[in-house]
């Protein structure tokens, strides 16, 4: 059988070369904030769709990984923060176990960033401020959906957006108590720039004390 149609039939053979750039020791900062803030801001300005999108990695009680898609909303000097669900599966799993793993898939820019570290439930104060500077369809959709739980149909989410739309149609919508958000403390962060013949450049910075330790690894 011919699989000359087929994109899929030779998937060993789809690669490309990196050529966008290179990651020198000499130019790195001395905190990984300030270059991550750096890339970020390139990110955007090359209008990369979602630039703030992050791989969300936890695990469970059995030791199996899983990770998801969610949205950076802060970081300073040593932490990043987002938000979700606190009966989601990512927040069971960070209740028995708060290391974390974060993963930024700047791959048009031939670039990925990892952050490793643990993760901590926000204050009531700091989640209640930010939901109310969200969309209120957004701030509505919290409240409907019961995340990671089994429903019979999309149907049963269009009717309860609906009902509970209507229901804070005409006043401020409250925080559900079961919507909240974490703040990942950062304990070492990676970062990866595409090279030529797949040399690519890895730097990681690792927390000691108060200064951050910096290495080159190898592709």
């Amino acid at each position: 059988m011919s699989h000359a149609s087929d994109p899929f039939a030779n998937l060993t053979d789809i690669r490309r070369e990196y050529t966008l750039g290179g990651l020198r020791r000499e130019n790195l900062p001395d905190t990984p904030i300030e270059l991550f803030n750096q890339w970020l801001k390139q990110a955007c300005e090359a209008q990369l769709p979602d630039p703030t999108a992050m791989c969300v990695a936890t695990v469970d009680n059995q030791g199996q990984p899983y990770q998801r898609i969610v949205l950076l909303k802060h970081l300073d000097e040593n932490s990043m923060t987002f938000y979700t669900n606190l009966g989601s599966r990512k927040a069971q799993h960070l209740q028995e176990n708060n290391r974390i793993s974060l993963h930024f898939p700047w791959y048009f820019l031939e670039r990925q960033v990892m952050v490793i570290g643990r993760a901590e439930k926000l204050p009531v104060s700091q989640v209640l401020t930010y939901f109310h500077s969200r969309p209120f369809e957004s701030q509505i959709g919290a409240w409907v959906s019961q995340q990671s739980s089994r429903i019979s149909g999309r149907s049963v989410l269009e009717t309860a957006f609906q009902q509970i739309k209507q229901k804070f149609q005409q006043g401020e919508v409250p925080l559900p108590s079961f919507w909240g958000g974490y703040r990942v403390t950062i304990e070492a962060v990676e970062f990866w720039q595409g090279g030529k013949h797949r040399l690519h450049d890895r730097f990681i910075y690792q927390k000691q004390d108060d200064c951050w330790k910096i290495d080159r690894l190898a592709p």
